[in-house]
């Protein structure tokens, strides 16, 4: 078992239960973003920054009975339910690790309590953190064109991003440019 395993297993733990695939992919993101120390690589895709590393990972995790993955249908479509098992649980428990726990707690509980929708959104704006803010906001508006966000939604995107850099104690230290 490798640490990067144990660290995701450690993420499923303090989250409880992640509902949905792309939810997990954009709270890793986030919290990687967050400078936990997660080591996926990701890529933009359709939907946001994604990791087959992660998707891989997960895969293993669940193969190796340390993960369970419920899919459950929803009108039309299917949803995927990631909660750590008790051989898990008790792997982690003998697992020599440095995690963040407090920092790591407060951002992946609050990132959960989040929409997936909301999440890529959040995501896809630190993705492209190395530009302007008004560049962030219309690389949302063309790439995320058919999620309709808002300059609400923008805004409270920004706000979180705000409330995990400084709440949460972040080294996170990107100036903003407006």
């Amino acid at each position: 078992m490798l640490p990067d395993h144990a660290k995701i297993m450690t993420l499923l733990n303090d989250a409880g239960e992640i509902v949905g695939r792309k939810k997990l992919q954009k709270i890793v993101y986030i919290g990687k973003k967050m400078n936990l120390p997660l080591q996926e690589k990701y890529t933009f895709h359709i939907y946001g920054p994604y990791s087959e590393e992660l998707t891989l990972r997960i895969e293993e995790l669940c193969s190796l009975g340390l993960v369970t993955e419920i899919k459950e249908e929803k009108a039309g479509y299917y949803q995927y339910r990631y909660t750590l098992t008790e051989n898990g649980e008790s792997f982690l428990e003998k697992f020599p690790m440095t995690w963040p726990k407090e920092q790591a707690l407060g951002i992946i509980q609050l990132l959960n309590e989040y929409s997936s929708k909301f999440l890529e959104l959040v995501s896809t704006m630190l993705y492209f953190d190395e530009l302007p803010k008004n560049e962030v906001e219309n690389k949302v508006h063309t790439l995320k064109k058919s999620q309709n966000y808002s300059s609400i939604d923008i805004q409270a995107a920004w706000e979180l991003i705000d409330t995990l850099k400084h709440k949460h104690g972040t080294r996170y230290d990107k100036d903003r440019k407006s």
